[in-house]
């Protein structure tokens, strides 16, 4: 068998696979579909059709490194593939890549100017790249400043604990890394119990107690395992979740609609993930935020708020209006 003849064979396979996971996902069956396009790609990389589709899948899964590889993939060859440039702009912008998202989205409008996505997510992504700094340390520095403020009670903590630390007036991250061990194992009722509760905190975040006061600059660690707080609202160009509401029934619009999900709203990808990262989940979540508390989380702009806000119109339903004495 020559080689012509196996690329012909393995092309057959790859469409076959590509068709079944069409199939697949018009059913509903996203991950079925999912194991077809792989499967298409295995016996032809370039199926774009079906690398296409598979990079989709992958960014609504959030798994953004996938989809992007995939998406560059296609982008790199012939004719321009415009609606594989918007969503790697989107999820270069998602990530703060905002040079990369700028090339994808400038590549675009080269091919159509009038393109109206395009134009919108430019100015946006323009507004973005004119808050950055150019200067890593000092944009590092600022991010640091941040995490070492965050307080103790937003972490996960026995009660033990957090007395402890309290009684030692130790309120802050920073507070505890200027904090040695022997420091708190001199202290009344503070036992190797919740000295390995924190070291072990500290650890999952690159941490250890007593760096700062050696001199030692804290790494900007990725701070998980905190529960949000109840009563503060991310700043303007800070990133986080908006903290939960309780959502009350307005108007005529029947409870049921506020439960359900704000997936049943028919949004872009990129409005999708901002709900997400904002910790929005259901309509009347969504319903009960104001446009200035959405617009003040970072990479929510106006082309997803007016997105959103005509999908809430089309149920009846609105943002949250501040009441005006």
């Amino acid at each position: 068998m020559n080689e012509t003849t196996v690329t012909s064979i393995n092309e057959r396979a790859a469409e076959e696979f590509h068709r079944r996971g069409t199939d697949s996902e018009k059913e509903g069956n996203h991950e079925k579909a999912l194991d077809f396009y792989e499967r298409a790609l295995n016996e032809n990389p370039d199926h774009e059709l079906a690398a296409f589709r598979l990079a989709v899948l992958y960014d609504r899964r959030s798994e953004d490194a996938k989809a992007i590889e995939l998406y560059e993939r296609i982008c790199t060859s012939e004719p321009v593939h415009l609606n594989a440039l918007m969503n790697l702009a989107v999820l270069y912008e998602d990530n703060n890549h905002y040079d990369e998202a700028h090339r994808c989205l400038d590549a675009v409008l080269r091919t159509n100017p009038n393109h109206e996505r395009a134009r919108l997510y430019m100015k946006d992504v323009d507004s973005a790249r004119s808050m950055f700094y150019d200067d890593d340390d000092n944009r590092r520095g600022d991010r640091r400043n941040q995490v070492l403020e965050i307080p103790i009670t937003d972490f996960e903590l026995s009660v033990r604990s957090r007395n402890c630390l309290k009684k030692m007036n130790i309120r802050s991250l920073g507070d505890l890394l200027r904090t040695t061990e022997q420091e708190l194992l001199s202290y009344k009722n503070f036992g190797e119990t919740s000295l390995n509760e924190i070291k072990a905190l500290l650890a999952q975040k690159g941490l250890r107690l007593g760096q700062a006061a050696e001199g030692d600059k804290p790494a900007v660690p990725a701070i998980t395992g905190i529960a949000p707080v109840a009563t503060a609202t991310p700043a303007a160009g800070v990133a986080g979740s908006l903290p939960r509401r309780p959502v009350a029934a307005a108007g005529n619009a029947p409870a049921e609609l506020y439960a359900k999900g704000v997936g049943d709203l028919e949004l872009s990808v990129r409005s999708r993930k901002a709900l997400q990262r904002l910790n929005i989940n259901t309509i009347g979540e969504l319903a009960s935020r104001t446009e200035d508390e959405l617009l003040g989380c970072k990479n929510f702009g106006h082309t997803s708020l007016n997105e959103i806000k005509q999908q809430l119109t089309s149920f009846g339903l609105g943002l949250r209006k501040l009441d005006v004495q």
